[in-house]
């Protein structure tokens, strides 16, 4: 069988085109392309083959990679022809067939049947676009420029077949020796009207007279009106906080359900969660952080319903078991400590009670076998962990170090560890069945699920004592300082190895993003700048403000010299301390504080003793020897440093800037030469120099870890955003995060209206404050929103009132972005009768505390909430109105 491959594209001087052909089991075959004219390449192919994925690439003289397609091309070949003349385009990740063919789409498109597109001997030419089309009732067309196509008459367009999910196809017979001009447009089923055809210029296709091949037009790009687009709108509620009649003091995967009834109604289409994977790290309040996962593949225990697990509870604990219930779904708050101890309390006792059924249950047994490659080690780290009273495999006496061959007999019978083991796995089952029978409930009433991927691991997780090769243990992740806190965050989290993720394709990602999607249509990368580079801290700092990028271009010694910058170590990378400092920070103790903590030089100037020169060394001093007030200013004198260094791999020491230089005590100690010279070196190295490095470093990586999942991909890229990170997340079509008041460009609140179509906009996030509470933060600005952006005249309300919130939501559903989504909180705010007498206690997290307790509960039931017929119908009509429904 020959293939003839054609594409147009424009090339420079010395660049050439190559054609990939993937396979599965075998390397990939590379062909040259040929040029011809015109910006046209031609190749010639033998292939054996009734299917082929494949890609094109631009290489150059000595065959590096300029530009790649991340997205395949894939084409099937009609029996009864032996040759197949194609006529491809380059292949854009941002094309709306590469991101809208997705999960949501199957969801929405279910039961789908492909339908053939007969492929007849007489037949010259296969038109074949990917539009994903989410409207069940419409269907593509193709008219153009000869009867065979309608003569751009509608009543005569030629309907197209829905080969796959998204793929259109169309096989005519054109025997004329003319050139081909045509467009697609979309009919609709019920009606039978083509109502609409593509926008902009014709397409063309060239006369095939050879009655033996068939040309083969491979479409991409079909273009949409807005309308035309998918568009949702939907509900953000943490599983932990769904509040039913039968909850146990915290929300269950079971409630998903309860959820999906509301939405329904509300005809909201998108459920997004937080992360809920386990976090048992010491079963105290502080595992309440979901994003500190001991396993990025295990479940957390708290969504498990114990009355729907497959065994019932023993007799004589049901009484106990119901008025424990009770007790803490009463709370307006989680109480964590007593609902997982309890909910562990009577898992045992179901667990001990029907131990012998469970361990013959081959659906169990199927479980473990296909989780062994995460669940064994998972298992023996929670048994290890409970025996140990500690998460830190560092302290076991045992099992310090990851063997594979000395965990495995966990799983034996014989082993003392066997029956904990065991019960570790059941839960882990049990929790996999409830999640997917809600998941499969959701998608039953056409309902998609958004997940949310942390960006970081727990430093004493399994993953870390599994792999830590993988990760850079000796450093800890966080975040710069932002509007949230002046000190940086510091998750504690290790640090990624890219490159040693690099060395086996990132396989560690396809597994996290192949296990997510079992159950997410959609998901959230958290914190997606980490791709691009990192916030890294040494392990010596407690707080945000001691770290720099990672990787980063940074400061050498020469560049100092070229500056003309007296660099001296202990100047420039050592708190500076003189006597003014101590007086401003310390009063009349200073000479008391100097004294306890650190070396007087008799000149004015004073530095730490040794064992108190690090903030790690500090925190760790108070602990045992708490000085109520000078804590936290000892702390944050560690900080007032010019540049942090950083040793290489090859042992060079090269510098960063510290983040807002310019308002330490340090730098205000300068010459004022000297802080000029300094400041020109901190706004190149945060604002110019890195961008490009950056941008390669999201290159390599994003573009294989996106192409293993069928996942919608939307970024959490808030924060001090590079100009790199939009330019990725265009090209790679991962949807941006748009949160009204905390916008990227300097201004003090962003307008949804503005919002482009790849973008989620939301009024609020787990991370920030309600509406309500916002409303009270800073009132000059509440009051320049109220007059500027809500249009509204006179002084602003004390409060947020119902109707405000409402023009909110409103104006957030109303725009092109292809997402809404709103916390549920805010679509209480609009309506007064279900607002949370309580306002503080809606706000999930305070990124400036840390660590957080995470407790929020909704202060309604969802039974409850399903019966708000006015709101929901409400809620459900904008819905429909602003083009979501």
């Amino acid at each position: 069988m020959k293939l003839f491959f054609n594409i147009n594209f424009l090339t420079k001087l010395g660049e050439n085109l190559q054609l990939l052909i993937i396979e599965e089991t075998a390397e990939d075959k590379i062909y040259p392309l040929y040029y011809t004219d015109n910006g046209n390449w031609t190749a010639e192919v033998d292939y054996f083959s009734k299917n082929i994925t494949y890609k094109y690439r631009l290489v150059n003289e000595t065959q590096e990679v300029l530009d790649e397609e991340f997205s395949l091309h894939q084409l099937n070949f009609p029996h009864n022809y032996d040759e197949f003349l194609i006529y491809d385009s380059w292949n854009s990740k941002n094309f709306p067939e590469n991101y809208l063919n997705n999960k949501i789409l199957k969801n929405k498109l279910s039961g789908f049947k492909p339908e053939k597109t007969p492929v007849l001997k007489r037949h010259t030419h296969l038109f074949r676009i990917e539009a994903p089309i989410y409207q069940v009732n419409w269907q593509l067309v193709i008219m153009g420029s000869n009867d065979a196509l309608g003569n751009w008459n509608k009543d005569y367009a030629v309907n197209m077949a829905q080969s796959d999910f998204g793929i259109w196809e169309a096989a005519v017979e054109i025997p004329l020796d003319l050139m081909i001009q045509y467009k697609y447009g979309l009919r609709d089923r019920n009606t039978g009207e083509v109502f609409d055809i593509e926008y902009g210029d014709n397409r063309w296709a060239l006369p095939n007279q050879e009655k033996n091949i068939l040309q083969i037009k491979a479409d991409h790009y079909f273009r949409f009106k807005s309308f035309e687009m998918y568009h949702a709108a939907g509900v953000a509620v943490p599983v932990f906080a769904m509040r039913t009649e039968n909850g146990f003091g915290v929300g269950e995967f079971a409630d998903l359900r309860n959820l999906a009834d509301w939405a329904k109604e509300a005809n909201l289409s998108i459920l997004q969660i937080l992360p809920i994977n386990d976090t048992t790290a010491n079963y105290s309040w502080t595992d309440s952080y979901p994003y500190a996962a001991i396993s990025v593949y295990a479940l957390h225990p708290q969504y498990i319903s114990v009355e729907k697990m497959e065994f019932p509870l023993p007799d004589e604990l049901v009484a106990e078991y119901q008025e424990e219930k009770q007790q803490l779904n009463s709370l307006n708050l989680i109480d964590y400590e007593k609902m997982i101890s309890g909910k562990w309390k009577f898992v045992n006792a179901v667990f001990e009670l029907h131990q012998a059924e469970i361990l013959k249950d081959r659906n169990f047994k199927k479980f473990i076998k296909e989780n062994e490659e995460w669940l064994v080690p998972y298992a023996a780290f929670c048994v290890l962990r409970d025996k140990y009273n500690t998460p830190n495999f560092n302290l076991w006496k045992t099992h310090k170090k990851y063997i594979a061959g000395k965990i495995a007999p966990f799983f034996s019978a014989n082993s003392k560890d066997y029956s904990q083991s065991m019960l570790h796995a059941w839960v882990q089952y049990q929790l996999h069945l409830q999640l997917n029978d809600a998941i499969n409930y959701v998608h039953a009433l056409g309902i998609s699920v958004k997940g949310d991927l942390p960006i970081g691991i727990y430093r004493y997780s399994v993953e870390a004592w599994t792999e830590p090769e993988l990760f850079g243990m000796d450093f800890q992740a966080g975040a710069p300082p932002d509007q949230f806190t002046d000190l940086g965050q510091n998750w504690e989290f290790p640090t990624y190895n890219w490159e040693a993720m690099k060395e086996d394709g990132y396989r560690w990602w396809k597994n996290r993003f192949k296990a997510l999607e079992q159950y997410f249509d959609a998901m959230r990368i958290d914190h997606i700048l980490g791709f691009f580079r990192i916030w890294r801290m040494p392990m010596s700092a407690t707080q945000g403000i001691l770290g720099y990028f990672y990787p980063a271009v940074p400061v050498r010694m020469e560049e100092f010299a070229a500056r003309h910058l007296p660099f001296y170590y202990d100047r420039y990378c050592k708190p500076f301390i003189n006597d003014q400092i101590l007086w401003n920070e310390f009063g009349d103790e200073r000479d008391s504080i100097h004294n306890q903590f650190m070396n007087n030089h008799f000149d004015g100037t004073y530095s730490f003793k040794e064992e108190f020169d690090t903030q790690r060394k500090l925190a760790d001093y108070f602990k045992t020897n708490p000085h109520p007030w000078a804590e936290e200013k000892l702390i944050s004198l560690c900080a007032n440093v010019l540049f942090l260094p950083e040793e290489t791999a090859d042992g060079e020491v090269v510098y960063h800037p510290r983040f807002n230089i310019d308002k330490t005590a340090s730098y205000q100690n300068l010459p004022q030469w000297e802080q000029h010279a300094v400041y020109d070196l901190y706004v190149d190295y945060f604002f110019k120099r890195q961008d490009g490095l950056w941008y390669e470093m999201a290159m390599e990586k994003l573009p294989v870890i996106l192409n293993a999942t069928d996942m919608l991909i939307c970024g959490e890229d808030l924060g001090l955003v590079p100009e790199s990170v939009p330019q990725v997340m265009d090209r790679l079509a991962i949807t941006a995060l748009k949160v009204q008041r905390m916008p990227s460009d300097d201004i003090p609140w962003y307008n949804p209206k503005n919002a482009a179509y790849l973008n989620v906009v939301t009024a609020s996030s787990h991370d920030s404050s309600t509406l309500r509470q916002w409303w009270h933060e800073d009132r000059n600005l509440t009051q320049q929103y109220f007059n500027q952006q809500l249009g509204q005249s006179g002084t602003a309300p004390w409060n947020l009132e119902p109707q405000l919130a409402e023009i909110i939501m409103k104006q957030h559903l109303y725009n092109d972005a292809m997402l809404a989504i709103f916390p549920i909180q805010e679509f209480l705010a609009t309506d007064i009768d279900l607002t949370n007498p309580n306002m503080d206690d809606e706000r999930i997290n305070n990124p400036a505390v840390f660590p957080h307790y995470w407790r929020y509960r909704m202060h309604l039931t969802l039974e409850s909430l399903l019966e708000k017929k006015g709101f929901n119908s409400k809620i459900a009509g904008w819905v429909v109105d602003s083009n979501r429904g």
